[in-house]
């Protein structure tokens, strides 16, 4: 925990100190628009959950006397929620709408984490996260320059569409984690 909150102050630090840094992305439907570096550097507490997720070994955690994945969706929200916080507290300190945009790009990484990670493991849903803004930053700009609807991570601070995306993305990653089956707990010999 004090691993991800370091993580979380210093992603939020760090995409405040950058501001409005853009980076050049190419299109590859529709026109190019803006993409900022606070767009990449959101993913770094959600990678950082899946890394402590998968440091376990998950045989052994399902059988465990106390629901780890409960802690696991709990410490994902918490972790969601503190972004919140410190966003709405840096927006009302003056920072601007970035911070907004900050907080909600965090929350819908972290609930991709939670829906990524008990399908198809630790490693493989940290470069899916990964992929997203790419693929955002390259598709998801309409031909008149704003966002699609699909590409939250564009949309600007004050859109509604992105902020139920978001919602969604906590929820059902957060069902997802909690209503996946247990990997087998033994091991199954080749038939002969």
């Amino acid at each position: 925990m004090p691993t991800l909150a370091a993580v979380l102050a210093g992603t939020f630090a760090a995409g405040l100190l950058v501001g409005d840094g853009e980076l050049p992305v190419p299109a590859l439907h529709g026109q190019a628009g803006h993409f900022l570096l606070a767009h990449v550097i959101t993913l770094v507490p959600a990678v950082s959950l899946l890394y402590g997720l998968g440091r376990g070994d998950l045989r052994t955690e399902s059988v465990a006397g106390r629901h780890l994945r409960g802690l696991d969706v709990g410490l994902a929200l918490a972790l969601a929620a503190t972004g919140t916080a410190c966003g709405g507290l840096a927006y009302a300190a003056g920072q601007g709408a970035l911070a907004l945009v900050l907080a909600r790009n965090t929350a819908g990484y972290l609930g991709l984490a939670l829906l990524a990670h008990p399908l198809i493991g630790h490693r493989p849903a940290a470069a899916v996260l990964a992929t997203v803004p790419l693929l955002c930053s390259a598709a998801g700009w309409s031909p008149d320059s704003h966002p699609r609807p699909w590409a939250w991570p564009l949309h600007p601070a004050d859109s509604p569409a992105a902020l139920a995306a978001v919602g969604l993305l906590l929820l059902t990653g957060a069902a997802c984690t909690l209503r996946a089956p247990p990997p087998p707990t033994t091991l199954r010999l080749l038939d002969r």
